[in-house]
């Protein structure tokens, strides 16, 4: 958004000229500040000019990236499942390449932690999703990693959406009892899937 030169804002003698963030930086920021709010308030209680408000930035900034809150969900939904994704591929990729064993058991104890820590933002950004719905790109994108780490294996597809839907039900399980000792449970689901893949404990 530009401004007119009648309308710019005096500089005092001595300050910097005020920098333009770049747009991926703003619009990091405007999500962000939406996320924070959505968490502590919820969704149908934010306003867009709450949201803007909290970012620092102009109403007109907030239509330039999306045509509505909904959409800006929509975005946040793709956000989270990127962050969580890369979490899992970091927890992967610290193990040995031809250690799938390893491999497998990071990925499950990772993707338990990360569920855990987030699992009020994932049900802000998908409100009517839950692990058994069939054909959603978030968890077409999750089996596909556990495909990469599983290939080898007889059936590896029918393997990956066991571990998923059991992974994702024994943490909802955990959730729900309000557990405080979230690690020794997570350990727990690690241990459990690898005995059902028939493989020791790394």
């Amino acid at each position: 958004m530009s401004v007119k030169p009648s309308q710019a804002p005096k500089r005092v003698a001595g300050q910097p000229r005020p920098r333009s963030k770049p747009a991926e930086v703003r619009l990091e920021e405007l999500m962000a500040a939406a996320q924070s709010l959505f968490l502590s308030q919820g969704v149908e209680a934010t306003t867009v000019s709450e949201i803007v408000s909290r970012a620092e930035v102009a109403k007109g900034t907030f239509y330039h990236y999306f045509d509505s809150r909904n959409d800006m969900l929509v975005a946040l939904g793709e956000r989270y499942t990127r962050h969580f994704l890369e979490r899992l591929e970091q927890a992967v990729n610290a193990c040995a390449e031809e250690d799938w064993v390893a491999r497998i058991s990071n990925w499950i104890g990772t993707s338990v932690q990360a569920y855990l820590d987030t699992y009020r933002l994932h049900d802000i950004v998908y409100p009517s999703q839950h692990h058994h719905d069939r054909g959603n790109p978030e968890k077409s994108a999750v089996l596909q990693q556990l495909l990469g780490i599983l290939w080898s294996l007889a059936q590896p597809g029918v393997i990956a959406s066991l571990i998923y839907a059991g992974v994702h039900g024994a943490t909802d399980d955990v959730i729900a009892a309000g557990e405080q000792d979230r690690q020794p449970l997570a350990e727990a689901i690690v241990q459990a899937c690898l005995r059902r893949l028939d493989v020791p404990h790394p």
